[in-house]
């Protein structure tokens, strides 16, 4: 009870906040909120509890960014945002880069070499690029650190058995998520969910998605799944832009990873 308490008062207060701005502020709230409205929407598989979390909960950092991601869809035409793709659903050059990429993670034996970083941690995430400045990993990869077109985050993400997350959104849209498992043997029951898609690694290790698309991951099997997690830039006429929009990001969260992982455990060197 003591906890829904604190659950209602807070979501309260964010409201009477946003009461409050509305009232000495109109015109850019107003603003603010329909881009949330129309941002929000491209989520398939609408209901009330979409909304709520996105205006209420853990989507309140998305909603914000709404104006700039909107602004990004804008940039990215005719590129349109399909939400959940396919690797031919990108151009040549893109394909490429990342189909070198997934060979050397397959080559290096990753998924061992991170095990022993786990311990008892339900969940690890370990960085070797994070929007386009390389990490020092205790893992040494230094075909990771190489200078990509594309390419602009690279770590391994690793869940113990039985363990998953909550349903949430990524809050920025210069790039799009590109997921790859590494196990080389995986249960049917470890497997991300994205509005109605539900995608199994045992059917097909590579996933790609628009991460600031509410989502949530499961490993309800009996073993421990490691996912190669990257991100790329937009396909767009106009690359510069999203380049411009990764680096303004970085430099402003820079040392801050730890805001959008902290329930995980942050492997580092």
């Amino acid at each position: 009870m003591d906890r829904t308490l604190k659950k209602t008062v807070k979501y309260t207060a964010i409201a009477a906040l946003f009461v409050v701005l509305a009232w000495f502020f109109p015109i850019p709230v107003t603003a603010l909120v329909l881009c949330g409205v129309w941002d929000v929407s491209r989520n398939r598989d609408l209901d009330a509890s979409v909304f709520r979390q996105y205006f209420l909960r853990n989507g309140i950092g998305t909603w914000l960014a709404s104006p700039l991601n909107i602004l990004l869809d804008i940039f990215a035409l005719p590129y349109l945002n399909k939400g959940v793709y396919e690797l031919d659903d990108l151009p040549p050059v893109y394909r490429d880069e990342i189909r070198g990429l997934l060979k050397m993670a397959d080559e290096s034996g990753l998924s061992e070499r991170v095990e022993r970083y786990m311990a008892a941690a339900p969940r690890v995430m370990m960085f070797f690029k994070w929007y386009g400045r390389n990490v020092d990993a205790p893992i040494e990869m230094d075909e990771f650190h190489a200078k990509y077109k594309f390419v602009r985050t690279i770590g391994v993400s690793g869940f113990r058995e039985r363990e998953s997350t909550s349903r949430h959104f990524g809050p920025f849209r210069p790039s799009l998520r590109v997921l790859y498992c590494l196990n080389e043997d995986v249960g049917e029951d470890a497997y991300i969910k994205v509005g109605p898609t539900e995608h199994h690694w045992r059917e097909k290790k590579l996933f790609i998605f628009d991460d600031t698309l509410l989502h949530q991951s499961f490993n309800e099997t009996d073993a421990p799944r490691y996912v190669l997690f990257v991100d790329i830039l937009r396909p767009s006429y106009v690359p510069f832009v999203f380049d411009f929009a990764v680096g303004v990001i970085r430099l402003f969260f820079k040392g801050m990873n730890g805001v959008f992982y902290k329930n995980w455990k942050l492997v580092k060197n």
